[in-house]
Formats: C-alpha cells, sequence, structure tokens
C-alpha cells in the first residue's frame, strides 16, 4: 500500500498509478451528488442539455451534508452508499469523471467502467462524517437546491482522506478469496 497527495481535475495518469489499498489525500474541487441527484444528471444528458459542473477530471461525493454550523463551510459530511448510484456511474465515468467517493461494493458494471475509462473509486470512512467534513474548506450548492441536502455542491477540499477501493486495474480491497481454490473451506 502506498499513500499519495493528489489534487483534482484528476487525469489517467493519477488515476493509473493507484492499487487498491492505497491512502489518498485529495485536495481540489470535488462535486456531491445522491441518487435523486444522479437521475437529474443523466435525465440532462438525455435531453441534450449541459450537466452544471464539467466531468472531465473530477470526483464526486456520494453526501448529503447536514447543515453548517456557524463559522463553518459545511456540517457533518459522511459518505452515503454507493451502490445506489451504480446504474449511473458508467455512464459518467464514460464522459469524463476519473473518481467517485463513497462506502461500500461496487457492481461489476461499474467496477468494469472504472477499468475501461480509468477511473477510480475511492472509500471515505462511514461514522466519521463530522471528521471529514474538517477538510472540506468552502461548500456552495451549485443545481437542484430543491433536493436540499441532496442537492449537488461543489466542495473545495484540503487533503480529503479517502481509501482506494476499486482501482482502475480490476483491482478490489473489498475481494475476499476463494475459500476453496485455495484449499480452505
Amino acid at each position: 500500500m502506498a499513500e499519495y497527495k493528489l489534487n483534482t481535475p484528476l487525469s489517467d495518469a493519477d488515476i493509473a498509478q493507484l492499487k487498491a489499498g492505497d491512502v489518498v489525500f485529495l485536495s481540489g474541487t470535488i462535486y456531491t451528488a445522491r441518487d435523486a441527484a444522479h437521475k437529474k444528471l443523466v435525465d440532462l444528458l438525455d435531453q441534450g442539455k449541459e450537466l452544471p459542473f464539467d466531468l472531465k477530471g473530477t470526483a464526486i461525493y456520494y453526501v448529503g451534508p447536514s447543515p453548517a454550523p456557524p463559522g463553518r463551510p459545511i456540517g457533518s459530511a459522511g459518505p452515503t452508499t454507493s451502490y445506489r448510484m451504480d446504474s449511473y456511474a458508467p455512464r459518467l465515468y464514460s464522459l469524463g469523471l476519473k473518481a467517485t467517493i463513497g462506502k461500500g461494493k461496487r457492481d461489476a458494471a461499474t467496477r468494469k467502467a472504472m477499468e475501461d475509462h480509468t477511473c477510480v473509486y475511492f472509500g471515505a470512512t462511514g461514522g466519521a462524517g463530522a471528521l471529514l467534513s474538517n477538510s472540506i474548506t468552502a461548500a456552495k450548492v451549485i443545481a437542484f437546491d430543491e433536493l436540499g441536502p441532496e442537492a449537488v455542491r461543489e466542495l473545495t477540499v484540503k487533503d480529503f482522506p479517502l481509501l482506494v477501493i476499486n482501482d482502475s486495474h480490476g483491482g478490489e480491497l473489498y475481494a475476499v478469496p476463494d475459500l476453496k481454490a485455495a484449499g480452505i473451506e
């Protein structure tokens, strides 16, 4: 396992060097979107309209943050379960999205899309939303305000702590070895 400090926008070279289990401290601009926002993003694409942000080289964090307390840009910002976005992720990867951030496993089609488009899935620590919010230095709603906490936000992050769960080479941190093949049943 290696440790990296990366900045957005992310390049293919940035992503290709990462392996499942690596630690990444991400800085720059990332965007938030959960399932309702993903549906709206894909609807815009289907209608031939522009998205509210450029996907190329960016990361989407699957989060619905709590309201910002006084003097803070954002409240608790812990990850949500990622599989709910699996029906949308491959299309967004094909359009230049380089990373997604959440918790839990991804389906086979999403993992294959990461390989096909040199993308990565980062895990953020579930249950540590207040701690993670310390790495968020600015936040503003940029689309779908009607979704409340699930609106699309532009976040500025500094050394946002992440773990590579799925890399662009087919590696998966959550992979369980085939016990039968290993002679263990």
